[in-house]
């Protein structure tokens, strides 16, 4: 199984969105920031889904 560090992939992700509609900036970025603290408080989260 290929592990995908869920950062860098949500970075990429949000960086093509603002490409396409730059309006949607501060959205990606309170999201993204939203879960990245998520995952900084609760960082065994990841490992209950799997």
């Amino acid at each position: 199984m290929v592990a995908i560090e869920i950062a860098p992939l949500v970075a990429l992700i949000a960086g093509i969105i603002i490409l396409i509609a730059p309006r949607f900036l501060n959205y990606i970025v309170a999201a993204y920031l939203i879960l990245i603290g998520i995952l900084g408080l609760f960082p065994d989260v990841l490992d209950r889904i799997q």
